[in-house]
């Protein structure tokens, strides 16, 4: 068989499948083709770097700040003053600690960069493609989070991982946050979940010491770039696969508000992509030396699948059109390292259905080739989205307090 260009491998298959054609063979053999950090930050928001290796760099002002709180034994309280912090425009409430208040100040104003008219242009484009962006990057993102070791251990640690649902549901609120006219500017909360969020990420790295975590810290800024990518390049790359109507600008004002949620979240803007170009090629590095099988993710994996056919009327969606459709999402590689089962009926209908259904969305087909797979597929998103809108209006982003009560 002749040899496929890397460009016609990324384009074939399902929505990741590139990633089997990134080269995915285990995490040791991808480190040693990839020893060093070889992007150049000439591609980056920053247009230059200091070339530091981003495995090995955390959050130099939040993870300080973090560990002085648990420290001081103030966590509880600042939860509870935080509680109501919701909009972005909301003054911080009274009773902070003075250096917890003077890193939220900070870490709140937005970069020099933001565009408003990009973000109102994400938002529209949002509300257009709402429904495969859910597919992409909150089923589909959440399946290929457990087969990254390092996220999948550091979600299973910490206390998220013994409360899943609570855990999507909070990760949710953020996802959806972005969203919005107005997302990020008055009377939204994006930039609210956001620095809760990076406050989080400072507090498990500050945690997961006094657990069964071993190796180097975990959420460095490589390990976040790469829960950037499952959401940001595995998303447009899906929508480019499913044939998905997407002009010019609105394929730059999507990833200008993806730009932006990494800056929020306390990625360097020398390792944020500057275009669709650049970021694929940094996730051709990232992705594939941090993935791979491990224990957790698949008892993980196997809780989220269990959560997406509980969400659905008895009957209507069974376990095993879950697994196909998972597996359709993740690749083959990633559903192996995951423990979805393979399952021969479903597996070659969902592969047929859902890119039919989009088509049908995009106008491109009629009605009638649809199959009816497809519909119910649908009708499970509907369902998660909505259980998780609900939910997520009655969740708060809070900092733990400590890891996996087992």
């Amino acid at each position: 068989m002749a040899e496929l260009s890397r460009r016609e491998i990324l384009i074939s298959g399902t929505a990741l499948g590139a990633l089997g054609a990134l080269g995915i063979t285990s995490p040791a053999q991808a480190d040693a083709l990839a020893d060093g950090w070889t992007w150049p930050a000439s591609g980056s928001v920053a247009g230059s770097g200091t070339g530091a290796d981003p495995r090995w760099v955390w959050d130099d002002v939040a993870d300080p700040l973090l560990a002085s709180l648990f420290d001081r034994g103030v966590i509880p309280e600042v939860n509870r003053l935080l509680y109501d912090w919701n909009r972005n425009d909301q003054p911080l409430p009274a009773g902070l600690p003075d250096d917890l208040r003077a890193f939220i100040e900070q870490a709140r104003r937005l970069p020099s960069w933001a565009d408003q008219a990009k973000l109102d242009a994400a938002s529209r484009f949002h509300a257009l493609k709402g429904n495969y962006i859910v597919v992409l990057t909150i089923v589909g993102a959440g399946m290929l989070a457990t087969a990254i070791p390092k996220e999948a251990r550091a979600v299973y640690y910490s206390a998220g991982g013994a409360d899943l649902k609570d855990r999507v549901a909070k990760t949710n609120v953020l996802a959806y946050a972005v969203r919005p006219q107005n997302a990020w500017g008055p009377g939204g909360t994006a930039v609210v979940e956001a620095v809760k969020t990076r406050l989080v990420h400072a507090a498990v790295r500050h945690l997961l010491k006094s657990s069964p975590w071993s190796g180097p810290i975990p959420i460095s800024q490589e390990d976040m770039l790469v829960t950037w990518h499952t959401l940001a390049t595995y998303s447009m790359r899906g929508m480019r696969e499913w044939k998905v109507r997407i002009s010019s600008a609105e394929s730059t004002a999507y990833l200008h508000s993806l730009q932006l949620l990494a800056h929020m979240l306390g990625i360097r803007d020398e390792f944020i992509p500057a275009t669709w170009d650049t970021s694929y090629t940094q996730s051709d590095i990232v992705l594939p030396r941090n993935m791979g099988p491990t224990s957790e993710g698949v008892e993980l994996n196997g809780i989220l699948r269990n959560m997406l056919a509980e969400l659905t009327s008895p009957g209507s969606i069974d376990k095993p059109l879950v697994n196909a459709f998972a597996r359709y999402l993740t690749g083959n590689q990633a559903a192996d390292w995951n423990g979805i089962p393979r399952e021969p009926l479903w597996d070659p209908v969902v592969k047929t259905a859902w890119p039919l259904l989009v088509q049908f969305r995009e106008g491109l087909i009629g009605l009638p080739l649809v199959p009816a797979a497809a519909w119910l597929l649908d009708e499970m998103i509907k369902k998660w989205t909505t259980f998780y809108l609900t939910k997520g209006a009655q969740t708060k982003i809070v900092i733990p307090t400590g890891n996996r009560p087992s």
